[in-house]
């Protein structure tokens, strides 16, 4: 369920919430109003009551439709974020394969295979635009058979001769121009946000120095004097630990 359809259901609920309002609240003043019939009084009092008698179930079919709508729009987000994984994957694969310098069949075939199955794969999770009863519509998401087309260029059963390096470099900016085009509309679905705390400065090291706190050190302390306290039916290793442990220290950088 998209995000769109979420908000659209949910406005339309919204809106049957505020009619029933109304209509609950004309109803129960509906006696404080002057001029009104008698029999529309009457029809005003029965609806009251009959609403506040089905209160409770109007509440909990109500509780139980937004949870279908967002229990739909969990397992369409899970479906989403696999299938960018999978995208992810034929990405790497197919530059990977660009980048054998003798690229063999079995080597094309398998990364023809695998973006093959991604742009079928794609049918979990969209259908296509403008697609009705009688038409097949359009493929939502055209840049992966752009990566397709470009690495069928490489198809060693139809070039002749041994694909040269300017082939496969064009192949696969080709393919990393698809994908960049790709992610920038395909994530937009998933609602993703800054991170609270980016690191946005290249080179960045660990600022944090070694240590702990009070606490952590009295707590390893007094863990060290009850193991010292017990006996050891192996020696030797505890010797063999330590030694590693103290050879670890010496040589561990300062940060």
């Amino acid at each position: 369920m998209t995000r769109v359809s979420v908000n659209r259901t949910l406005t339309r609920l919204y809106w049957l919430l505020a009619i029933v309002l109304i209509l609950l609240l004309a109803s129960k003043f509906a006696e404080d109003v002057p001029g009104l019939p008698p029999f529309v009084i009457s029809a005003a009092n029965k609806i009251y009551d009959f609403m506040r008698d089905m209160s409770l179930l109007i509440a909990t079919g109500g509780v139980a439709y937004i949870s279908n709508i967002f229990q739909k729009r969990s397992k369409f987000v899970e479906s989403l974020e696999e299938e960018w994984r999978n995208i992810v994957r034929t990405k790497s694969l197919l530059l990977s394969t660009c980048e054998k310098p003798y690229l063999a069949t079995d080597d094309y075939l398998a990364a023809f295979y695998k973006v093959s199955e991604t742009i079928d794969t794609m049918r979990i999770v969209y259908r296509n635009a403008g697609e009705t009863g009688g038409l097949i519509g359009l493929y939502p998401y055209a840049p992966l058979h752009d990566m397709r087309r470009a690495l069928e260029t490489l198809d060693p059963r139809r070039t002749a001769g041994e694909v040269t390096i300017e082939q496969k470099t064009l192949v696969r900016d080709a393919i990393l121009q698809a994908f960049y085009a790709l992610r920038e509309t395909f994530l937009e679905e998933l609602d993703l946000e800054e991170p609270n705390h980016p690191l946005l400065i290249s080179g960045a090291r660990r600022l944090k120095t070694a240590g702990a706190d009070v606490s952590a050190r009295v707590m390893e302390e007094n863990q060290r004097r009850r193991l010292e306290r017990d006996p050891t039916s192996r020696p030797d290793l505890d010797t063999f630990l330590n030694g590693l442990r103290a050879n670890e220290q010496d040589e561990r950088p300062r940060s």
